[in-house]
């Protein structure tokens, strides 16, 4: 073999190798979010939500927008924010953060979904929150009805909200991945009304799914904690 095959084959060598122990390391920096277990079993919501589709809400669709965070958020101007400091400044940055709004919405709206969330809990609110709902939106029968139907009637896929504003309750409705944290308003409830939250067990039949959600998995207490 001459000196020059010998001198390339070693620094190519070289360059593998510091290749194959640099990988580790990025691998790890790629991994700077985590996609936050789930606060129950999979089989936990049943019948209201079935672990199939928990299986595929959580395990593939939130999963997927994790994933897709850790691949676009390193080397940018996002890089080192939290999860909701990424949500509110890629949405003031308009067309520019749209790509990297649309995933961190989707992760930050599906994290605090399942914490909403309760299997076996209380059906109804009580104390300070029941208090506001009386005073707000006249009263948990009106709040129950007027949510469920609000949300429903998104169109597209989207989301339906509890919201406190200024020191009161209101509802707002959100498309895609759009949340009410990127205008500074402080979520307490959500029902997600993409299609993958329920046409597996609910087929094109969303009032339905909005409804059982409202009634039976409600985390009450999570939504009392959340208030100012």
């Amino acid at each position: 073999m001459s000196t020059i095959s010998r001198r390339h084959l070693l620094a190519t060598s070289s360059l593998a190798l510091v290749a194959s122990l640099a990988a580790p390391r990025i691998a790890r920096a790629a991994d700077a979010y985590k996609q936050p277990p789930l606060p129950f079993a999979d089989t936990a919501l049943a019948p209201t939500i079935s672990a199939q589709t928990i299986q595929l809400h959580y395990g593939k669709h939130h999963a997927s927008y994790y994933t897709a965070l850790n691949r676009i958020v390193p080397n940018s101007a996002y890089a080192g924010m939290t999860l909701e400091q990424i949500v509110v400044k890629s949405a003031a940055d308009g067309a520019s953060g749209r790509a990297m709004f649309n995933q961190a919405g989707q992760a930050w709206n599906h994290d605090f979904y399942w914490q909403t969330l309760k299997p076996g809990g209380a059906r109804q609110p009580s104390g300070k929150l029941a208090q506001a709902i009386d005073r707000d939106l006249g009263g948990f029968a009106k709040f129950k009805e007027t949510f469920a139907a609000r949300t429903t009637a998104i169109f597209g896929s989207g989301w339906g909200w509890l919201v406190e504003d200024n020191g009161k309750l209101a509802f707002e409705e959100t498309s895609n991945a759009d949340t009410p944290i990127a205008r500074g308003k402080r979520v307490l409830a959500t029902v997600d009304v993409w299609e993958h939250a329920y046409y597996v067990d609910y087929q094109n039949r969303r009032a339905d799914h909005v409804k059982a959600v409202i009634d039976n998995l409600i985390n009450w207490d999570f939504v009392r904690d959340r208030m100012a």
